[in-house]
C-alpha cells in the first residue's frame, strides 16, 4: 500500500506523456488519446496528466521519510 502513489505516478506520467506525443504524431496510443471528452485539448490533457503524476511521485517521497 504504501508504494501505491508511487505506481499511480508512473502511470499518469507515462499515459501524460504518450498524449502529446500522439497529438503531434497522428497516433491513438494512451488512454488521453481513446477518451471522447478531451476532443482537440489532448496535448493539454496530457500535460495535466503529467503534473499530476509528478505531484503523485513526490506525495510517494513524502511519506518514505516519515
Amino acid at each position: 500500500m504504501e508504494q501505491l502513489p508511487g505506481f499511480l505516478g508512473l502511470i499518469a506520467v507515462a499515459q501524460g506523456a504518450a498524449g502529446p506525443v500522439t497529438e503531434f504524431s497522428d497516433g491513438r496510443v494512451g488512454f488521453v488519446q481513446r477518451i471522447g471528452f478531451p476532443d482537440g485539448r489532448e496535448a493539454g490533457a496530457g500535460v495535466a496528466l503529467i503534473a499530476r503524476g509528478i505531484a503523485l511521485f513526490a506525495a510517494a517521497g513524502s511519506r518514505r521519510s516519515d
